[in-house]
């Protein structure tokens, strides 16, 4: 396969850009979500028909972009799926309204921003996982907090921050153990240098997300207990229904599948409807001809609306299940396609190849390494192939100026685990925003650890704070006087 030259590989990526911004400023931002499968289709075709131009479209490059793509982005849909289904279970079955209803009665709305982000934050520590944490207890945050007062944009900033912070030093985390063995890192080196840089990330944004809660109008007592009120005529609100996440998070913790994990939370959550919900139940079922199974299949796969007689719950209470997330798993197969063309044409290869080849200086290569994470969160949309890829560009590049391994590790954990759930058509960007209900560029300028992560590896680039001076290696002329 003949190399393509970097400005023909870099094309597909601007167009792609390019017409993001153009959908942004003529549209605005709730425009970029049904834009985002036309545009990665759009940018693959073009890069299709540039690479065949060029000749270097081969099917076996094909064959190889394919494999490495879909083996991340494909499970990411089967567990889509299950998201969908729990969360709409744990809404009928009373899991998500006895939260809110415990939120409501115990939390200082001044304070919740700091205990949604900090919960989110130990959840993800003790389960290693980020997405598990936003789909469950994420869920029931957004549903507190807008009931409270607060913007859904702030609420899912707090959540994701606070879930990816937890994710990040967690030693059970799949991103963080496989950031660490990319690079040759001991995970727990690994975990104590990224410290470094998260800490002081994660105390930026509990200071801003406290500042806002003082700011905030939240409902009177008598509002509140109007939303009570009306949230306890739809629902029996039951701390035994709360057995389910229990139950969901040991799970997570004994380390099982997250698939798994997340199908038989959704089955606890169906058994949970006709158990703690007997009334909903009967009315479901009275809606399918007195069919159990009907009625299930049917909440499973399509929306469920409730009149609450309060505007606000209605919304925050139905549901959309599976056909809610087909967009959105579209949507994964289109960035599935783009990582594809751009892995499989060469074009990846040839930009990483010119991005690396000149790098000697630390900050150029800290900078350089923040910008690819980037950039490859944007090519592959899939944060663990963007992980592998990182550290096998920069590995040379670290040893030949002598750095050490776990600062790579730590800087690829900074540019590419934390930002992967900024980018609207990355797997993560996609999940999370279809889970909590709001679009990735309007919950963007609120995740503060995760755009203050790469910063904090910037500024302790430039500073040198924290960084062990490199190694000279010693020339031939030197050995030989």
């Amino acid at each position: 396969m003949r190399s393509i030259p970097l400005y023909l590989a870099v094309a597909p990526v601007v167009l792609l850009l390019g017409i993001f911004v153009i959908v942004l400023v003529v549209s605005g931002a709730d425009s970029i979500s049904p834009w985002s499968s036309p545009a990665l289709l759009i940018s693959s075709a073009s890069a299709l028909v540039i690479a065949r131009l060029h000749g270097s479209l081969t099917r076996r490059g094909l064959r190889v972009g394919f494999a490495r793509s879909a083996s991340q982005l494909l499970p990411a849909i089967v567990m889509l799926v299950f998201i969908s289904t729990v969360a709409t279970t744990w809404m009928l079955s009373g899991v998500v309204p006895t939260l809110m209803d415990y939120g409501i009665r115990v939390l200082n709305p001044r304070m919740f921003l700091i205990v949604a982000c900090g919960v989110c934050s130990l959840v993800a520590v003790l389960t290693g996982s980020s997405w598990s944490t936003i789909a469950t207890i994420g869920l029931a945050f957004m549903g507190i907090g807008t009931v409270l007062g607060f913007s859904p944009a702030w609420i899912a900033g707090a959540v994701i921050s606070g879930a990816y912070f937890g994710d990040k030093v967690s030693p059970l985390s799949d991103t963080t153990v496989l950031a660490s063995s990319a690079c040759g890192v001991n995970i727990f080196k690994h975990i104590r240098y990224m410290m470094l840089t998260s800490v002081p990330a994660m105390l930026v944004a509990m200071a801003v997300y406290g500042l806002v809660g003082l700011t905030v109008h939240t409902p009177t007592e008598v509002e509140s207990m109007d939303i009570l009120s009306h949230l306890e005529q739809t629902f029996n609100i039951s701390a035994w229904t709360l057995l389910i996440p229990v139950i969901t998070v040991l799970l997570i913790v004994m380390r099982v599948n997250t698939t798994l994990t997340l199908a038989l939370s959704s089955l606890m959550g169906c058994v949970g409807i006709f158990v703690f919900q007997p009334g909903l139940a009967a009315e479901l079922v009275g809606q399918a001809d007195g069919s159990t199974m009907k009625a299930i299949g049917h909440f499973l796969w399509t929306s469920t609306d409730f009149n609450t007689g309060y505007g606000l719950l209605d919304s925050l209470v139905g549901t959309s299940g599976i056909m809610g997330m087909l967009s959105t798993i579209f949507l994964v197969l289109s960035a599935m396609v783009f990582g594809m063309v751009m892995i499989g044409t060469g074009m990846l290869a040839s930009i990483t190849k010119a991005i690396t080849s000149r790098l000697q200086r630390r900050f150029p290569i800290i900078a350089t390494t923040v910008g690819s994470g980037l950039f490859l969160n944007s090519c592959t949309a899939d944060q663990y192939l963007s992980l592998i890829i990182g550290g096998n560009m920069f590995r040379d590049a670290y040893r030949r100026t002598g750095m050490e391994p776990r600062l790579l590790s730590r800087t690829l954990e900074d540019s590419v685990s934390v930002t992967s759930v900024l980018i609207p058509w990355n797997s993560c960007g996609v999940t999370h925003s279809a889970v909590l209900g709001v679009a990735t560029v309007v919950y963007f300028p609120f995740c503060i650890f995760n755009y203050m992560s790469p910063v904090m590896t910037l500024i302790m680039a430039y500073t040198g704070l924290g960084i062990r001076k490199p190694i000279r290696r010693l020339s031939a002329t030197s050995v030989q006087a």
